[in-house]
């Protein structure tokens, strides 16, 4: 028998947004299924609930956008609270999973739109549909083609005193996992560039460049915290076989301790829109 021709798979196009309709259970799978997720999902609560992101005046009910909301793990439990849930997303295939999702948790007050991010902030402005009190846009940044144009118009989407909460891919994180596996990482000579079956980012971003270009907007930084500070980075039998639950303690101690913060797979930031821009 000869032997096949390996497959190659076609690169990713940096030049438009990545739309998960081909990869959607996969992607829900591998990026929020077991002990990754539930590590992403206790920082960002311990996060919100350090910072009071949802502490409002006499129990005012939120208007939450879940932007690029994919299947909403996060969103639909703020929904669950009684907290009034848009999520949009470009994709139909992840939209439908989102809704499986609210179905199966019995939370019936959400608002599935399939827009993208810079459809609704021109809704917003043009005063088709109110700003919003709380913005959730993870996961999305890294895939954008416009990474600047998106990060101008997130302020646009919120009322002013709203919160931001922002989680992106960590261009550092991907280096170091190169780094230990003996590679050197393409992404340093600007030869980076995943397939379409990957579930890699498209764009990993340097957090000090995300942070700079929110100091030079109308932001005021309540948390910073890295995800995956170690976990991904576990390479031994025994690192692997570190119990869960000390495992997700720990995280939790470094992810806002550098350098194991700047290390973490994906960096998470709260931030207040400020009342007028500085």
């Amino acid at each position: 028998m000869s032997a096949q021709t390996p497959r190659r798979r076609t690169p990713v196009s940096l030049d438009t947004d990545r739309n998960f309709d081909d990869l959607a259970p996969r992607f829900a799978r591998n990026i929020y299924g077991g002990l990754k997720g539930e590590i992403r999902l206790a920082v960002l609560r311990r996060d919100f609930q350090d910072c009071q992101a949802l502490a409002t005046a006499g129990g005012k009910t939120l208007r939450i956008l879940d932007a690029g909301g994919g299947q909403g793990q996060f969103s639909l439990q703020l929904a669950a609270q009684g907290h009034e849930v848009t999520l949009c997303d470009i994709s139909t295939q992840m939209l439908q999973l989102a809704r499986d999702n609210a179905a199966a948790a019995d939370v019936t007050d959400v608002r599935f739109l399939h827009s993208s991010i810079q459809e609704l902030a021109d809704r917003v402005r043009e005063g088709d549909e109110p700003a919003f009190d709380l913005l959730i846009c993870h996961s999305v940044l890294e895939w954008v083609a416009d990474q600047t144009g998106l990060l101008a118009l997130l302020p646009q989407l919120l009322v002013p005193g709203g919160i931001l909460s922002l989680s992106f891919y960590n261009r550092h994180g991907l280096i170091m996992k190169n780094l230990l596996r003996g590679r050197r990482p393409p992404i340093l000579d600007g030869a980076f560039k995943p397939s379409a079956g990957s579930l890699t980012p498209t764009r990993p971003l340097d957090p000090q460049w995300v942070l700079q270009r929110l100091e030079q907007g109308p932001w005021e930084l309540l948390c910073h915290s890295g995800i995956r500070v170690f976990h991904d980075f576990l390479l031994t039998p025994e690192g692997r076989a570190m119990p869960a639950d000390a495992l997700l303690a720990l995280e939790l101690e470094l992810s806002r301790q550098e350098p194991y913060r700047s290390l973490g797979r994906y960096q998470h930031v709260l931030s207040k829109r400020l009342l007028a821009a500085q």
